[in-house]
């Protein structure tokens, strides 16, 4: 099977679990011309997911989350991240609705307005997942708590900041997750601007 410059010579399944992993020979174009010779790589398959920064504009506040993550317990801070709101993108769901849906499920929060920032790759050098990201507009005069689906495993404890409180948490390295440092980064770069738009709307 040849695909935009790709030939997939082989695919196998690795193993079905909570993740999918596969295993792919192929060879690709090269930038000098011709063909590179076969190479396997396994992939993580995982689907696609989509993530929301909740700002509020009124109070230049930021909801984060906190959570135990698996993949983090090497880390000397320990495995439980703050990050931002977050959820898998089932088959034909848009994102939006995904955001929309995980705000009021991790952070009893109901998001009222969305910007689209970035649509991006994880790691493709080992998986296919991308995560679109938005900031979303909300009121964090109530928020607070711990929330989660328990037949999930989900226990999640909310934190309400203001945006320099969370970019500090930032500078310091204390947030280390990847969705929340782009969506920190965007906000810190257009927070005026972001506040300007909203108060007038």
């Amino acid at each position: 099977m040849t695909e935009a410059g790709v030939e997939i010579i082989r695919k196998e399944l690795c193993f079905q679990g909570f993740f999918r992993m596969e295993r792919y020979t192929l060879r690709h174009r090269l930038f000098s011309g011709g063909w590179s010779e076969p190479i396997t790589r396994e992939l993580l398959e995982r689907g696609h997911a989509a993530a929301v920064l909740p700002y509020d504009p009124a109070r230049d506040q930021v909801v984060l989350i906190e959570q135990f993550r698996v993949g983090a317990m090497s880390i000397s801070s320990g495995p439980w991240l703050m990050e931002i709101v977050a959820g898998i993108i089932e088959a034909n769901e848009p994102a939006e609705e995904v955001v929309i849906r995980e705000a009021v499920e991790e952070a009893a929060c109901d998001v009222c307005e969305l910007i689209p920032l970035y649509d991006y790759l994880v790691s493709p050098g080992g998986t296919t997942e991308r995560i679109a990201l938005f900031c979303g507009k909300v009121d964090s005069t109530h928020i607070g708590g711990i929330y989660g689906k328990m037949e999930e495993g989900e226990d999640i404890k909310v934190h309400v900041m203001t945006v320099d409180e969370a970019l500090a948490l930032l500078a310091s390295g204390k947030i280390i997750a990847a969705s929340a440092i782009i969506a920190l980064q965007w906000l810190a770069l257009n927070r005026e601007s972001l506040r300007n738009l909203w108060s007038s709307g």
